[in-house]
């Protein structure tokens, strides 16, 4: 974390020197006007001391993510927002660096006015309503920027509530007349919502699906005479939810991940639940403890697909439990190439990883251990307890540390991942500038892009992000996402 200035590498000049001792002029004179225009008092802005701008607001502090408080400040906003809506993470360690960077305290850049609701539409966009309703809530969601982002994520977790409490009490807080109706109706204001029904329809305000949703759920009566209506490509969160108190839930596998959040709840069936909960896994957007939860939960009644999935993780656990040998290198080498081919090789390692690093499995087991605890959270110390000086592990080991391999095996990715590893590894001219000019969020998110560029075959991208990460003080995540990218596309294994 000492390779950047604003970690206080020694001998390192601050971004904003401070001025020399003994001078005077230390800023250009203001240019203002010797005489006031008229008599009338300035107008001064109030507000608490202390507190923190709602803009900024965030979950993790600067103690705990090392992320320094200007760090979208000086970006261009209209860039800045273009690049978390375009970056797409090649690998669970860069989808976690995105969610630590959607919810780092820090101040908007310059001119942004919406730049919180930004930040909470895509951790939206990944499935993590949870942190996206926590960000609200810190920021005081009850202002009309917030308003209707807060409405949509309410409406996803089932906590309408408040927002609906928030609507009834100012209702400028939005101008559309459905989350009106709505809100009225689950308040059980009826006439209320009878008449805000009428007057938007009559006024052309409330017209469509929207319409013909509200109609359904305000007349149940009525709606049993009325044809089912055809499911939307792309549902409002409003209208998923109106499809489900209608009667006619929409299945979410066709759906944005966020969608998938109501199916956690195992109201849909535990199909549904699992394939949520694989979705939302994958994004780092559920907890693997949950996933393991929801897998475990029943024992399958059937095969094929994700009851395959399924039997064989539990099949594993139990074997685990019962510390049979035998038993783990079996149903081990049985469930990982079903946890690899469905990306679910990450959330497996961190639940199991560090446990299987402490057995002694032999032969094609032991490989699946090594590689599992590499990519568990204890990757480090795993490398060090792997007995191999060259080969595929021995590779991985050196990366796990830190280090430059000594060899280069035919594995893929391996060359450009050894060559940012390498001493003389930089990252490129414009990524330095960009963090060395208080830039350092947009840097990031260009080396997410250049490591996905990398990922799918440009090898100097990918030795570039590599090297930008690891020189802006995210050794952490560099050496992550060179594990993962090394072991997921790894074809022996599976």
């Amino acid at each position: 974390m000492s390779a950047i200035d604003w970690l206080g590498r020694e001998g390192a000049a601050p971004a904003i020197a401070p001025p020399a001792t003994g001078s005077r002029a230390i800023l250009p004179p203001r240019e203002e006007p010797p005489v006031a225009i008229d008599a009338r008092a300035p107008t001064v802005a109030e507000g608490p001391i202390g507190e923190t701008e709602p803009a900024a607001a965030g979950l993790l502090p600067m103690s705990m993510t090392g992320l320094p408080r200007s760090l979208w400040s000086r970006s261009d906003p209209e860039r800045l927002t273009r690049l978390i809506a375009e970056v797409d993470p090649a690998v669970p360690a860069l989808s976690a660096l995105l969610n630590t960077l959607m919810l780092a305290e820090a101040d908007p850049p310059e001119g942004s006015r919406d730049f919180l609701a930004t930040r909470v539409r895509r951790l939206v966009e990944v499935g993590a309503l949870d942190a996206a309703s926590a960000l609200l809530d810190r920021a005081g969601p009850a202002e009309r920027p917030l308003f209707e982002t807060w409405f949509d994520v309410a409406l996803l977790t089932g906590r309408a509530d408040d927002p609906c409490k928030a609507l009834d009490e100012n209702p400028r807080l939005t101008e559309k007349v459905a989350p009106r109706v709505f809100c009225a109706a689950r308040n059980g204001d009826w006439p209320r919502a009878a008449l805000a029904f009428e007057t938007g329809r009559a006024l052309g305000d409330l017209t469509g699906r929207d319409a013909d949703l509200l109609e359904r759920f305000l007349s149940p009566e009525a709606a049993e005479e009325l044809p089912s209506l055809p499911p939307p490509l792309s549902p409002t969160p409003l209208q998923f939810v109106l499809y489900s108190a209608v009667g006619e839930p929409l299945p979410t596998t066709a759906l944005p991940r966020a969608y998938a959040t109501s199916h956690l709840s195992g109201d849909f069936g535990w199909k549904a639940q699992i394939e949520a909960v694989e979705r939302l896994v994958r994004a780092g957007a559920v907890s693997e403890n949950r996933f393991l939860g929801i897998y475990t939960e029943q024992e399958p009644a059937a095969s094929g697909g994700v009851w395959d999935r399924v039997a064989a993780l539990q099949d594993f656990e139990a074997a685990l439990a019962a510390g049979e040998t035998a038993e783990i290198e079996e149903t081990l080498r049985a469930v990982w190439p079903l946890m690899l081919s469905n990306d679910l090789a990450v959330p497996f390692a961190r639940l199991f990883g560090q446990e299987l690093a402490e057995l002694d499995l032999e032969g094609r087991a032991g490989r699946i251990a090594a590689e599992a605890a590499l990519l568990s959270d204890g990757y480090e110390d795993a490398a060090r307890e792997i007995e191999a000086e060259g080969g595929v592990l021995g590779f991985l080991s050196a990366i796990a540390r830190g280090e430059a391999p000594q060899a280069t095996p035919s594995v893929p990715h391996a060359q450009p991942i050894a060559q940012a590893f390498a001493e003389n590894a930089a990252p490129p001219d414009d990524l330095a500038e960009m963090a060395r000019s208080g830039r350092l969020g947009e840097a990031i998110l260009r080396a997410m892009t250049l490591f996905g560029s990398g990922a799918a075959g440009n090898a100097g991208d990918l030795t570039d992000a590599l090297a930008t990460f690891r020189a802006l003080g995210l050794e952490d995540t560099a050496r992550r996402a060179a594990l993962q990218l090394a072991i997921l596309t790894e074809e022996p294994l599976r």
